[in-house]
């Protein structure tokens, strides 16, 4: 599956629907994201909540809080996830 984590300025009312929205645009879009969840072969979309600052605390834990450095936005592993999940 694919694990979004999020840290939302304003929480929506119901996360559930947002979850749902936004897995059906990004199969909207990517009709091979489409396939893969209609196969089986994905789960769908599962959404982690991250704290307010989340991810400005990640950043600084591993040495690179500040402007010139970006917070990555895909990764195979589960280092970045193991991480956001303690906060």
């Amino acid at each position: 599956s694919h694990e979004w984590f999020i840290e939302f300025g304003e929480q929506p009312n119901d996360l559930e629907e947002f979850k749902t929205t936004l897995d059906l645009k990004m199969r909207a879009q990517n009709s091979y994201y489409d396939d893969l969840i209609v196969g089986k072969i994905l789960q769908p979309l599962v959404l982690s909540q991250v704290p307010q600052n989340g991810f400005k605390q990640y950043m600084k834990t591993i040495g690179k809080l500040g402007g010139q450095n970006k917070l990555p936005r895909l990764s195979n592993d589960r280092k970045i996830a193991q991480v956001l999940e303690q906060l």
